[in-house]
């Protein structure tokens, strides 16, 4: 496992389309554990693969609560909303307020290529949004409201 640089905000690359994961070898496997150990050591809950430079849709999350890999991540539904304080490991230092779901469910393979689920509130629901919207060239920065 290695510590791979975080892209920061400037970066052309944040603002690519991510490519589908066709096939889970061991390049992959091993992206994914040098995103968990490049997010831990930033201490971030979240990190997609976009944000180490490389365009493929792969996500990892842990709110504390265990780690969850995501390969390949669908939104298929979310409910509410409510304004949120977000930052980023791209966007080191700022935070910004952002309309996000109360409720997030997403459809994605783990590193074993087996269909699964991750349902999310409050925070959980926050990430899985926050870090699949990376996959699409989406930064926060770019939704943030001003409440006034």
């Amino acid at each position: 496992m290695a510590i791979r640089t975080i892209r920061l905000k400037d970066d052309e690359i944040l603002r690519k389309k991510s490519r589908e994961v066709k096939e889970i070898n061991e390049k992959i496997i091993t992206l994914l554990d040098d995103m968990a150990e490049t997010m831990y050591a930033a201490e971030g809950v979240g990190l997609a693969a976009p944000q180490v430079g490389i365009l493929k849709k792969v996500v990892i999350i842990d709110i504390g609560e265990g780690l969850i890999e995501l390969i390949n991540p669908v939104v298929v539904e979310t409910r509410g909303e409510r304004v949120w304080e977000e930052a980023c490991l791209s966007v080191p230092g700022e935070t910004g307020k952002v309309l996000r779901p109360e409720y997030c469910r997403v459809e994605a393979l783990n590193r074993n290529g087996e269909k699964i689920v991750v349902e999310g509130e409050e925070l959980l629901a926050i990430a899985l949004c926050h870090e699949t919207e990376h996959l699409d060239g989406i930064l926060y920065i770019d939704k943030i409201i001003d409440e006034e």
